[in-house]
């Protein structure tokens, strides 16, 4: 098989992969008050059909991405997009709520195991210097399944009902996870090289027994798995119950052991041999600064796509498919501007393209700060044209940069991480500006009703700017954490000051020119 062709199978199977998840989450809002009133489920038990699923993702991607670095991500990527699968038609068929809950969270760790793949493999299969345009690709997808699918999702339910949505994905992750599956790439024999000298060559057979010693003595680090899963599940809860319940003793009793889960993490981490974030991950610069810029601009997108859903509905009283119309310019954008990104990061750099980019998402959220009843729909698409031409430059560009940055065989873990924070972030941002409107707006009744938050239209209103005004200030960190990624792709290395190990394309070694690839690796 071509590299060509290898490479446009992965990208295949990367994009399906994503695009899978991405539309999961968006037809899952839609069917949720059909499955409330056919299952007999409570408010509460609804918002754990998606809580269930967030904590189980948000705690193993980063653990799942090691696994793809040691044993291969084809092997991670074809399990979890085949359970994936799986398990929609379980859920598909459950009986009742608490079967659907269950398998949301079996379907999240396989949702764990697929993300970060989706990256791994196509750092293993291209060039570092070719990676924007996949990555743009696959951003491009991810926007246009956000787009589609509360339109999908809606026909589905209203034709078929709730249970269609789930058995939408089964047969393309089938598919995929299958061919993921039978697919070999063989590695190609290294070029002969010049016989060398007797010194030379019990060096070199030093060198790689030493090599074969630290692969073999390497081992999964399941004492830190569990530490940082542990961190992440008591975080998420944290900031999922606050806005529901306030600094109830179960929400800060969940802080608390966050906080003493992640120094204990953080403690294990710098004593073990074999950590589950490598050093030169989790000490470069150059990656922190990626992260921090996405966990900004997801908190800061999500928060205000919030607060403006709410604004539409509940303020200018728009049902919600006015609403999804009122919105679309954001998923346009995000579609038109993810390949562009490619170009301009090539052009300019990451850091300029990144900073600007995070500025047009501030000018976005300002923008949406300033509505009020009188608002037009030019001013209105106007904000979300600017969420949309902000964010997916971002999402391109700051995962561009920590997935070239690292070493082929310590993608996973780089997926992970950027996964993790793209999960985290949005959540983060929903925390922050559910508790910021529930504590400057009165509800109707002065308690807030056991369905979930609802203010009047004017309470909501005074209300609503400054929470916007909030989620702009976090955006700007972000721009400023922009500052200090590479100025050009050229000088990645260069501006880094972490260490960078040799680039392997497998768990076994091999060349990252010729990995051993199938298309879900």
């Amino acid at each position: 098989m071509t590299t060509r062709r290898l490479q446009r199978l992965v990208l295949t199977g990367s994009i399906t992969g994503a695009v899978i998840v991405a539309l999961d989450g968006t037809v899952l809002t839609v069917a949720q008050p059909a499955l409330q009133r056919d299952l007999h489920a409570s408010f509460g038990q609804v918002q754990w059909t998606s809580t269930g699923y967030l904590i189980a993702v948000a705690s193993l991607l980063v653990f799942a991405g090691r696994l793809g670095d040691r044993y291969g991500h084809q092997q991670v990527f074809a399990l979890g997009i085949l359970g994936f699968g799986a398990t929609s038609a379980g859920i598909g068929l459950a009986p009742g709520v608490g079967w659907v809950i269950g398998l949301r969270v079996v379907q999240g760790i396989f949702g764990a195991l697929l993300q970060p793949a989706t990256l791994g493999m196509l750092r293993a299969t291209y060039p570092p210097d070719r990676l924007g345009m996949p990555l743009a690709l696959r951003t491009s997808a991810i926007g246009l399944a956000a787009a589609a699918g509360p339109v999908l999702g809606g026909a589905l339910v209203a034709h078929w009902g709730w249970r269609s949505v789930f058995f939408l994905n089964v047969l393309p992750a089938c598919l995929i996870g299958a061919l993921a599956l039978a697919v070999r790439v063989p590695v190609p024999a290294p070029a002969p090289a010049p016989a060398p000298v007797p010194e030379a060559r019990e060096t070199s057979a030093r060198a790689a027994g030493a090599a074969g010693d630290r692969r073999r003595a390497a081992r999964l680090d399941l004492p830190g798995a569990c530490l940082l899963a542990l961190t992440l599940v008591c975080l998420v809860h944290t900031l999922i119950a606050l806005p529901e319940t306030g600094w109830t003793v179960a929400t800060s009793l969940a802080g608390a052991a966050a906080v003493v889960a992640c120094g204990a993490f953080i403690r294990h981490e710098r004593r073990t041999a074999s950590p589950l974030i490598p050093l030169s991950v989790v000490g470069s610069t150059t990656v922190a600064a990626a992260l921090a810029v996405l966990l900004a601009a997801s908190a800061a997108l999500f928060g205000a796509l919030f607060v403006s859903t709410y604004f539409l509905q509940d303020v200018l009283a728009m049902d919600p498919l006015e609403c999804g119309l009122r919105v679309l310019p954001l998923a346009v954008l995000m579609v038109l501007s993810a390949p562009a990104s490619a170009v301009l990061q090539r052009r300019y750099g990451p850091r300029r393209t990144t900073v600007v980019a995070m500025t047009l998402l501030t000018l976005g959220i300002l923008a949406l700060s300033q509505l009020d009843r009188t608002s037009t729909a030019p001013a209105i698409g106007g904000g979300f044209l600017l969420l949309g031409a902000g964010f997916g430059t971002v999402m391109v560009t700051a995962t561009a940069v920590i997935v070239r940055h690292v070493s082929a065989d310590h993608a996973g873990v780089a997926g992970g991480l950027q996964q993790t924070a793209m999960n985290i972030g949005p959540t983060l941002g929903v925390a922050t500006a559910t508790m910021l409107v529930t504590l400057t707006t009165p509800t109707t009744t002065g308690a807030r009703p056991p369905a979930g938050p609802h203010w009047t239209g004017e309470a909501f209103l005074s209300a609503m700017g400054p929470a916007l005004l909030t989620l702009a200030a976090i955006a700007t960190t972000g721009a400023l954490a922009a500052f200090q990624l590479p100025r050009s792709t050229a000088t990645d290395d260069a501006d880094d000051d972490s260490p960078h190990p040799p680039a392997t394309g497998g768990r076994d070694g091999a060349p990252a020119e010729a990995p051993a690839m199938t298309p879900g690796d």
